[in-house]
């Protein structure tokens, strides 16, 4: 089993950027496929970003391409979500998400595929 621990959630304004870190512990992190999905209030959680074991295959949802960049760092244990030039829209509670796979280069983008998730950080973009 593997524990994640979000954060560098917070307020910004409109344009701005944030760092968010997801801590994993307990397993071979390199062994699982990670994302980050985030979820507005009355909406369900959706699909933001995914890397590959190896960090050489990644897959981001339309709304966030060239703006968000998820990047991991397999000797700290650590996955990443840049995201630059926040939008309101981008207001929720952003959770990441592991599920180990056999291959290196899988990208896991469905909800219920990922077993593991974080307890989430908050992000808030004012207009």
């Amino acid at each position: 089993q593997v524990r994640l621990v979000e954060s560098g959630g917070g307020l910004v304004q409109a344009g701005e950027s944030l760092r968010l870190s997801c801590a994993a512990s307990g397993r071979t992190f390199s062994n699982y496929s990670m994302g980050w999905f985030r979820q507005a209030p009355g909406l369900e959680r959706r699909f933001v970003a995914a890397i590959s074991r190896n960090g050489r295959s990644t897959y981001y949802v339309d709304s966030v391409k060239g703006r968000f960049t998820i990047s991991r760092d397999n000797a700290k244990n650590a996955v990443y979500l840049q995201m630059n030039s926040l939008k309101p829209e981008d207001t929720a509670v952003y959770y990441c998400a592991a599920e180990p796979t056999p291959a290196e280069f899988v990208i896991v983008r469905i909800t219920s595929d990922y077993d593991y998730w974080g307890q989430g950080t908050q992000v808030t973009v004012s207009s």
